[in-house]
């Protein structure tokens, strides 16, 4: 008897994307207990794919043949021993997808522990749930991890990206003001959607001063959600309230910047890595039980810079490397 196949791309070393992503038919894999197979209709691209791809930063390769990506989303198709039948049918989005194995979401179907395949509320589109996993459980993690923030004030760098997108979306959310920072009018446009109460365009105006301005000179911001910790930390030092903190998640791995030690510890401020992979069990949870409230609510909204289809996956990955694409590349599967 002939097994069934999927399309899916692939690569098996490391190097630029249209040099090593590979396009094939593969058998379709079939759940084991706990696990459902899910018939993927939209692949998220986010720079940690691209980045181990590429071996960036010295990541090795763990797996013979790697299908790429962590994000997706589709449709329940069959379910392993242990998981119940009524999940059959079921739309959801995946985070995690290629996490510690060597297939993603990046083909026609993946199998993923039943956990990790999300209830996908019906007014969120396939492409929309392929958003979700990297960047809105990150933005959430970065906004709520040291605690409620509610009438509180937070800085957002790079309010436009795909991370920083949502980071504004959850501080409105949990009702902050939100300040964001952006580089060009497009990206403020791209923040004011979001909801951003007010916007730095760090190119052309001096970020402390008008800082300061929107929140008087002695009272400043109380969280920072970071892109680029080293790049900030001078505007951070300047800004942030006694017993602040800075939330970073995004970093060069050769960065060892020089710390403010005295002035950060004189106003107990916190630094905080994050990392959406290793972060707490809790922290993920947190994050899918909000996302799906704000979901079914209509109050979170997504920035889909471009849809390809499956067999330009290494074209996704181009664009996401080049620095030039605003918002996120979505592999648009069936």
């Amino acid at each position: 008897m002939s097994q069934e196949l999927m399309q899916a791309a692939y690569y098996e070393k490391q190097g630029a994307a249209k040099e090593v992503i590979e396009y094939q038919q593969m058998p379709i894999p079939q759940p084991g207990a706990g696990e459902v197979q899910v018939k993927i209709h939209a692949s998220g691209v986010n720079p940690s794919d691209t980045k181990s791809r590429a071996g960036w930063g010295g990541i090795e390769k763990k797996f013979e043949r790697v299908i790429p990506h962590q994000d997706g989303a589709g449709v329940i198709e069959s379910v392993g021993e242990g998981v119940d039948n009524s999940r059959v049918g079921e739309r959801v989005w995946i985070y995690e997808g290629q996490l510690g194995r060597a297939f993603g979401t990046g083909a026609e179907y993946i199998v993923i522990e039943s956990e990790k395949a999300i209830k996908l509320p019906d007014n969120t589109s396939f492409a929309e749930g392929a958003c979700l996993g990297v960047p809105a459980m990150t933005a959430h993690r970065a906004v709520f991890a040291d605690g409620d923030v509610k009438g509180q004030t937070i800085l957002v760098t790079g309010g436009a990206g795909a991370v920083g997108n949502y980071a504004v979306q959850w501080g409105k959310y949990g009702g902050a003001t939100v300040i964001t920072t952006v580089s060009t009018p497009e990206k403020a446009k791209i923040a004011e959607a979001a909801g951003a109460d007010y916007i730095i365009n760090y190119k052309t105006e001096d970020v402390v001063k008008r800082i300061q301005e929107i929140t008087g000179r002695n009272r400043g911001i109380n969280r920072i959600v970071d892109v680029d910790f080293s790049h900030n930390l001078n505007v951070a030092d300047a800004v942030l309230r006694t017993n602040g903190g800075i939330a970073m998640y995004s970093a060069n791995p050769d960065d060892a910047p020089a710390l403010p030690i005295l002035s950060l510890m004189l106003r107990n401020i916190v630094i905080r890595t994050i990392l959406v992979y290793t972060m707490p069990q809790y922290a993920k949870a947190a994050a899918i039980k909000d996302i799906t409230t704000a979901l079914s609510l209509g109050k979170l909204h997504h920035n889909i810079a471009q849809i390809f289809p499956l067999n330009e996956l290494a074209s996704a990955h181009e664009a996401q490397d080049s620095g030039k694409m605003i918002g996120k590349a979505i592999v648009e599967i069936s």
